[in-house]
């Protein structure tokens, strides 16, 4: 069975691409597996998957694109709140508070130890570059005082939020060029709760993130700030970015062992990877899939990359997360959580009042993102258009032969497809 024009025409609406394009990719992707009629299948389980959800919802046919996002927002405030209260109703702004949280998100992301840089080499990379931010805010005269008084993790940390962008990587991340595999080590993925005093200098950081915590995946550190938005939709989002981290953070020690094979291109990859780097010019044909390692559309939602054959690493440390939460959700007498299973990648365009059509992402993250900014009427749904992408790539190949594909070829940003 060969893909029907309007199946590849209604993906290529969803991930705003040309048509003829994602038609290239059907029809050679077609020859090289031998599977016809994939573009199709993933139309027909996309609306299948709709139809669950709609009638999860109690919810018609006929219904609505803001009758569509009121019924996802209402949903992931619910289990926002079943979250919260499974977490005993957490006080965000106070540091034993985290207690529970942290040891939930450590039970069900099931993470091991990684590589990553030694304690004492991020102390000399420190002492080089004194972060003088950090020591302004904090009131050292020297660098020498600074780190014979402060905890190392925390103060790495604050380099992510209160030094200047430039500044960190011209001077600071520069010093990472003479790395090499022999000051990086073996250790267990470290979830860190920053003592209340960095929460003034981090403030501004916050606002702009919209969540109080970030990760450090050269040291294998997750930290939080105790901090609260105080946002409806708070606790699912910190919870589930807080898992995600740690899946990213597994993946990326991963590649640092695979590029210490090599020590002579270590520090090159190394650095690349922690840059995010990806290809800068288009490649001649759709043989090769792009591999974008972060979400492009959050700074330009234009990007041609966007509309490129790509797949996306990010998309899939999603996919654990909310695989995790679900399976907590069970564990835990929650079961209405497991309505998000296998939904990152399914969405649709919905009537309006106005006579068009709107996106609606049914992703559990694009929600939870989209409820936490609801006073500022902001919509997400990036998430879910990447995770898409995946999704055709994995029904030509496999869940399996992604992941594969994209830690094997890595250091070329892209996927070669003969």
């Amino acid at each position: 069975m060969r893909d029907s024009p309007d199946a590849t025409e209604k993906l290529a609406k969803i991930l705003r691409t040309p048509k003829d394009l994602l038609l290239e990719v059907s029809e050679h992707l077609s020859v090289l597996t031998g599977k016809s009629g994939v573009m199709q299948d993933i139309v027909e389980s996309n609306d299948a998957e709709i139809l669950e959800a709609l009638h999860a919802l109690k919810l018609s046919p006929g219904v609505n694109a803001k009758e569509m996002y009121g019924a996802l927002i209402a949903k992931i405030e619910a289990d926002d709140h079943t979250l919260y209260e499974l977490f005993r109703k957490p006080d965000y702004s106070k540091p034993e508070a985290y207690k529970t949280i942290l040891g939930f998100a450590r039970d069900i992301s099931r993470v091991g130890e990684g590589l990553f840089l030694k304690h004492e080499k991020a102390r000399e990379l420190l002492a080089a570059q004194p972060p003088k931010n950090i020591m302004r805010a904090l009131g050292y005269e020297t660098v020498q005082e600074l780190l014979s008084k402060e905890d190392l993790v925390e103060v790495y940390s604050a380099l992510r939020f209160l030094e200047e962008a430039e500044w960190l990587n011209t001077v600071f991340f520069k010093q990472y060029d003479n790395v090499t595999p022999a000051d990086f080590e073996m250790r267990p993925i470290e979830v860190r709760v920053l003592s209340p005093q960095w929460v003034e200098p981090a403030e501004k950081f916050m606002k702009k993130k919209h969540h109080n915590l970030s990760h450090l995946k050269e040291l294998g550190v997750i930290f939080v700030i105790p901090w609260t938005l105080g946002h409806e939709g708070e606790t699912m989002r910190m919870f589930s970015l807080l898992v995600h981290y740690m899946h990213e953070i597994e993946f990326y020690s991963k590649l640092f062992e695979k590029f210490s094979a090599a020590p002579e291109t270590f520090a090159e990859h190394f650095i690349s990877s922690l840059r995010g780097d990806i290809l800068e010019t288009r490649p001649p044909n759709t043989n090769s899939w792009l591999i974008v390692q972060r979400y492009l559309a959050k700074d330009d939602e234009n990007d041609w990359r966007l509309f490129w054959p790509h797949v996306n690493p990010e998309a899939l440390h999603w996919r654990r997360a909310e695989e995790d939460l679900v399976r907590m959700g069970m564990r835990h007498n929650m079961p209405g959580i497991g309505f998000w299973h296998s939904l990152d990648w399914v969405g649709d365009y919905f009537g309006t009042d106005a006579g068009i059509n709107a996106l609606v992402s049914f992703d559990l993250v694009d929600n939870a993102m989209s409820l936490v900014k609801r006073k500022e009427a902001t919509k997400y749904l990036y998430h879910h258009q990447e995770a898409l992408w995946n999704k055709i790539f994995e029904s030509y190949f496999s869940k399996q032969e992604l992941s594969a594909m994209i830690f094997d070829q890595w250091e070329d940003y892209l996927i070669r497809l003969s």
